[in-house]
């Protein structure tokens, strides 16, 4: 699945570090949720809009088939 996180944690400034804390997983798991190698769990994905205040549908884009 595609998304945004990369991006937008970027223009917050936050290292994959930084927004793995604020989601309670590894550094690794961010960067392979952000590298698409990784879909989060729906509460995962939940717990990141959370953090960012966005609908997941602004995060997590579908894959055009």
């Amino acid at each position: 699945m595609k998304n945004r996180l990369k991006v937008m944690r970027a223009e917050r400034d936050w290292s994959q570090q930084d927004l793995a804390e604020q989601l309670g997983v590894s550094r690794q798991s961010v960067n392979a949720i952000e590298t698409g190698k990784y879909d989060p769990s729906l509460p995962l994905a939940f717990r990141i809009a959370d953090v960012f205040e966005l609908p997941i549908e602004e995060i997590f884009l579908r894959d055009e088939a």
